[in-house]
C-alpha cells in the first residue's frame, strides 16, 4: 500500500494558490481514478483507491501547511507502511522554474515548512517526493505573500500540465519504478511567455 500526500492548505482563501499545488495533483489523481476524497480522518481528507494495480491512499492534510507532519505521522502508523519506501509527499518547490517536476527518493525540507514538519515528525528525511515547481520569488516580494498567491493565467496552464505529468509520475512510483519516473520526469519545462 501508498500513502501519496498532497501538501497545502484548507479553506477556500487558499484554492488555486501556489502554495496548494500538492492539493490539486491529488485532485488530478482523484478525478483521474475516481476516488473521492472526502472522508475526513488522521487530520486529512483521505480517499481509497487503486492505481497500476497497488492499493493508495490519497491524502490533504487540514491542519494548514506548517503542522502536516501531524497527518503524515497519523497516516503511516494507522496504516503500517514503511515510509521510505510507501509514502509519496507532493509539494511546491520556489527553486524550480514553473512546472518542472523534480522527484527524488530523500532530501533536505529547503525552506519548506510542511516538508520540515514531516521531517521532524518521522525523525528522517528519507521519503520519496515529487516538487513541483511554482517559480522563484520575484525580488521585493515576502515569501509567504508569494507561495500564498495565486498563478497568471499563462503559469496556471502550465501547472495544469504538470500536474498531469505528476499523475504519471506517481503510477511509476506505486509499482517501484522511482528511478524510471525519475529518469522520465526529473526535466525542464519551457517557461511561461
Amino acid at each position: 500500500m501508498y500513502i501519496i500526500v498532497g501538501l497545502g492548505n484548507p479553506t477556500k482563501e487558499y484554492h488555486n494558490t501556489r502554495h496548494n499545488i500538492g492539493f490539486d495533483v491529488i485532485d488530478k489523481l482523484a478525478d483521474t481514478y475516481n476516488i473521492s476524497v472526502l472522508e475526513k480522518k488522521h487530520k486529512a481528507l483521505v480517499g481509497k483507491g487503486i492505481i497500476n494495480g497497488q492499493k493508495i491512499i490519497l491524502a490533504k492534510p487540514q491542519t494548514y501547511m506548517n503542522l502536516s507532519g501531524e497527518s503524515v505521522r497519523e497516516l503511516i502508523d494507522y496504516y503500517k507502511i514503511d515510509e521510505e519506501t510507501e509514502l509519496i509527499v507532493i509539494y511546491d518547490d520556489i527553486s524550480l522554474d514553473v512546472g518542472q517536476l523534480r522527484i527524488r527518493k530523500k532530501g533536505s525540507a529547503g525552506g519548506h515548512n510542511g516538508i520540515k514538519s514531516i521531517i521532524k515528525h518521522l525523525g528522517h528525511d528519507i521519503f520519496p517526493r515529487i516538487k513541483m515547481g511554482v517559480g522563484e520569488k520575484p525580488k521585493g516580494y515576502d515569501l509567504a505573500d508569494y507561495v500564498l498567491g495565486h498563478f497568471k493565467k499563462e503559469e496556471r496552464i502550465i501547472m495544469d500540465e504538470s500536474a498531469v505529468t505528476a499523475t504519471k509520475a506517481v503510477e511509476l512510483m506505486v509499482i517501484g519504478e522511482i528511478g524510471e519516473a525519475m529518469n522520465l520526469y526529473n526535466k525542464k519545462v519551457k517557461p511561461a511567455e
